[in-house]
């Protein structure tokens, strides 16, 4: 069995080119067999510890039935449910899951709980999401561009909008696998300095540097995909005005999207803030691919959960 090369999924940053086109074709195979009614138990009597700090849709529902359909089991731990870093240090908690389950998968408040939690565990720690990285959100939407247009060097893919845990593995991995890639937002609102020295690694194999501006039509010319993502996250909330006025410049609206390339697509990671970050017309219209985008979320985690414990 074909397996990535390092145990844990934290950034984006930890997986080399060769595990990001595994993961794409394995997730393909999965698709595939997904559509021929299929369902190979790869993960039979195995078992994913699912720890959040907070709800979630596409993440707990995706990575729950991608574990039933391979024939293992996810046990979802709900907020509050745990005693992560109160009573019992997330260490000690690290420690216990690992006697018990194959994987953990963890949607956390805080990325520095997540890199403890993997400190400590013997078994694979997924990054569910956290408030500086989302990969396994960023690899499915990279597959959906693959999917989409076939040779990703070929495209330009344009981001507008605050540099979220989203923002920050998408500028990562569109680096590592040499994506022509333009962030535009606020200068305020630019990737920190911790997102911009990962991506300089990338650059320095691939020689792709991402543009970073606050130029709308220099971003949205010959841009092939259009993606943005929520102006404000939990945590975020006393500054919801002031980034909304920020940010009401970069909206994807239709008359944005009539400036990019003829064959563009509209991409967001959902929940959508609709009539902000992007308005009705554009994200139910026929440009938009935000659904095939949560469907490949199942694909590409299934891929990932095979890889890792299979």
């Amino acid at each position: 069995m074909r397996k990535l090369s390092q145990k844990d999924i934290l950034t984006g940053q930890d997986l080399t080119q060769r595990d990001v086109w595994l993961i794409f074709e394995t997730a393909k195979e999965m698709k595939h067999a997904h559509y021929r009614g299929e369902r190979p138990k790869l993960l039979d009597g195995k078992s994913l510890g699912m720890i959040f700090e907070e709800p979630s849709t596409r993440t707990r529902v995706s990575f729950e039935v991608a574990m039933n359909q391979l024939g293992g089991d996810a046990l979802y731990l709900r907020p509050g449910e745990l005693h992560l870093g109160g009573r019992e240090t997330v260490g000690d908690t690290a420690r216990v899951l690992s006697r018990y389950v194959d994987a953990i998968m963890a949607r956390l408040l805080k990325h520095e709980t997540l890199i403890e939690l993997a400190k400590y565990a013997t078994v694979p720690v997924i990054n569910g999401l956290t408030d500086l990285f989302h990969p396994v959100q960023t690899v499915s939407d990279v597959y959906t561009m693959w999917e989409r247009f076939g040779d990703l060097n070929k495209i330009k893919v344009a981001f507008l909008g605050d540099a979220t845990n989203v923002a920050n593995p998408l500028l990562i991995l569109t680096s590592k696998l040499g994506i022509n890639f333009t962030f535009c937002s606020p200068k305020k609102y630019w990737p920190k300095e911790l997102v911009m020295e990962m991506i300089k690694e990338n650059v320095k194999e691939t020689g792709v540097a991402p543009t970073l501006t606050e130029n709308i039509d220099e971003t949205i010319r010959d841009a092939n995909v259009v993606y943005t993502d929520l102006w404000w996250w939990v945590g975020q909330e006393a500054e919801a005005e002031r980034r909304r006025k920020a940010f009401t410049p970069y909206q994807v609206n239709t008359n944005l999207m009539r400036k990019a390339a003829k064959n563009a697509v509209f991409m967001h990671c959902l929940p959508a803030s609709r009539g902000m970050e992007v308005t009705d017309e554009v994200i139910d219209g026929p440009q938009s691919i935000v659904w095939d985008q949560a469907e490949n979320r199942l694909h590409v985690e299934k891929a990932i959960l095979v890889l890792l414990i299979a």
